[in-house]
């Protein structure tokens, strides 16, 4: 009988070492299930709702010019339109030097200037002329396109240079945000 009693306790053992596996097994099935639901995946890069800087930095200046010019519509004659591409870009500035610091935390430069080669170019694809136009004249000036309305001045767009600096390389963007019409 001697040689029984020592297998006795290895037996008793082998199930307890086994029920820990087993209980340990239980306790990770919730842990794998969050896991599968939250959806990650080392190897991905770039969550789908990535916004490249580009596109952010357009997003940004749309807004941005519709809201720098919305006080011009209304407010400034023909004849004063210098006055009124001077309140559009000195409303439009501090936007623009937000930009350029916003992301600067997570590594991504943004510097912006003012084209008037392209914003002359617009003018010329989108404000015809000839007898048969609805509306006054249509001048690029410093970058901003304006036209007269009525004897009014109207933001039509800015053209604008946006260059983004990154980890990954530079971006260069010409962006010429329009002003919906009223």
């Amino acid at each position: 009988m001697r040689g029984r009693e020592p297998d006795a306790p290895r037996k008793d053992r082998g199930q307890l070492v086994l029920l820990a596996a087993a209980v340990l097994a239980i306790a990770l099935v919730p842990v794998l299930l969050a896991y599968l639901q939250l959806g990650y995946h080392g190897d991905v890069t770039a969550s789908a709702d990535y916004e490249s800087p580009g596109r952010s930095a357009e997003r940004y200046l749309d807004r941005a010019v519709h809201e720098a010019s919305t006080d011009v519509h209304g407010n400034y004659s023909w004849a004063d339109r210098a006055d009124a591409i001077e309140r559009v870009r000195s409303r439009l500035d501090p936007r623009l030097t937000t930009l350029s610091t916003a992301r600067v935390e997570s590594g991504t430069a943004t510097r912006t200037a003012y084209n008037q080669s392209a914003a002359q170019a617009w003018a010329s694809a989108n404000c015809p002329d000839g007898p048969n136009r609805q509306f006054g004249g249509c001048e690029a000036r410093r970058g901003v396109v304006v036209q007269e309305r009525e004897g009014e001045t109207h933001v039509l767009a800015v053209a604008l240079d946006v260059t983004i600096t990154t980890e990954r390389g530079t971006q260069r963007l010409t962006l010429l945000p329009t002003v919906p019409s009223e």
